[in-house]
């Protein structure tokens, strides 16, 4: 038998290897894909892989493949394509600009039917981009707007990072929780001394 080029596996993804197969909500397919990962590193050859998850040895090969090329992400169900996308780039851009940087000659705040009668894109198509963007001009309380000019381009980015990230990384998202500070758990509030309003001393 020919020798097969090792996997050379790391600790981090042969842990993540034996959680996404131990996963209930898993794939079974993509667990079977992991499985002949698991199953390879331990010398098994692909006719034996392929019988213990029931698995042609041409499709245990096929996979044994994505795994040395694109790691993990390689077991992965590529994206199938769909209908073509119809709203550019550009038009996008002006949504999120026209809701940060204008208001509706007769509200004070955009909707959906006003920003869609004025962008000349359905509604559906206007709550997907304020979704995708964060956007909540409906929201007096909690919305703020953003006069930085790049601001479409550094969404754009993050949006990107989050659906689609390089190999082997880790995206993590980290945000402040509204009406809570951190100092508040570092240290016990301590009681009011006697009299209102004025420190307690010894």
């Amino acid at each position: 038998m020919a020798t097969r080029t090792p996997l050379n596996l790391t600790d981090v993804e042969r842990n993540e290897l034996r959680r996404l197969v131990r996963r209930p909500r898993t794939p079974r397919a993509f667990a079977d894909r992991c499985k002949v990962v698991l199953l390879d590193e331990q010398g098994l050859t692909y006719a034996q892989i392929g019988r213990k998850i029931d698995m042609r040895e041409q499709t245990v090969l096929k996979w044994r493949k994505r795994f040395l090329t694109d790691r993990i992400a390689g077991l992965r169900d590529k994206p199938r394509p769909g209908a073509r996308r119809t709203i550019t780039d550009e038009k996008i851009a002006e949504v999120v600009r026209m809701t940060l940087q204008e208001k509706p000659p007769d509200a004070t705040h955009w909707s959906l039917r006003s920003m869609a009668e004025a962008s000349g894109i359905s509604r559906s198509s206007v709550n997907k981009i304020w979704r995708a963007f964060n956007l909540q001009p409906h929201s007096a309380e909690t919305f703020k707007l953003s006069n930085d000019p790049n601001f479409v381009e550094k969404v754009r980015d993050i949006i990107g990072l989050y659906m689609s990230p390089p190999n082997n990384a880790l995206v993590i998202c980290v945000d402040e929780k509204s009406q809570m500070q951190a100092l508040d758990r570092t240290q016990p509030l301590l009681p009011f001394g006697a009299g209102a309003g004025r420190a307690a001393y010894p």
